[in-house]
């Protein structure tokens, strides 16, 4: 069965940040109220002066932006452009789909957000060196990468030796 949303109906709330540069507004998740498997979708409206999101990339994910009304200044890996009413952004997964938008107006840019629906998803932030593993939010600084054998020497002291021996 077809589900209508009509953005002048839904009901938009606030979504702050710590960072008060970061705070929009949101419809509730419509994607959980009709139970999608394979998409994730809300409508956003960003107040002026404010930016959608710290500037990231999706490991695991790809995006779609479609601006429903006003405009915004679109950051991309390779150039800052505006977007307006009636444009459409696909961000593919990976660096090259890095992206930020920042409303440099006096009025809301109203816009549709859908993202893949995957279990699992890397976010990785350019400017501040952060990994988020979503839908977890758990951050961490890409700067403790470690090599993928630190810590796995010796694995053999790892194991009970009683274990090792009744299996002998």
């Amino acid at each position: 069965m077809a589900k209508i949303f009509e953005i002048d109906k839904l009901d938009f709330q606030m979504r702050e940040s710590p960072l008060a540069e970061y705070t929009w507004h949101t419809s509730p998740e419509l994607a959980q109220i009709v139970q999608s498997r394979f998409f994730k979708f809300d409508v956003r409206s960003l107040d002026p002066g404010k930016y959608s999101f710290p500037y990231h990339f999706h490991r695991n994910g790809e995006e779609l932006f479609v601006i429903l009304s006003g405009k915004a200044l679109l950051r991309t890996p390779n150039e800052y452009i505006e977007v307006k009413e009636g444009t459409v952004v696909f961000f593919e997964s990976g660096p090259s789909g890095a992206h930020q938008l920042y409303n440099h107006t006096d009025r809301p840019c109203v816009y549709f957000d859908l993202r893949s629906n995957n279990e699992v998803d890397i976010c990785e932030y350019p400017d501040s060196g952060k990994i988020n593993i979503l839908p977890y939010r758990e951050i961490y600084h890409a700067g403790s990468q470690v090599d993928y054998a630190l810590g796995e020497e010796n694995v053999s002291a790892k194991w009970p030796q009683e274990i090792l021996e009744r299996f002998k």
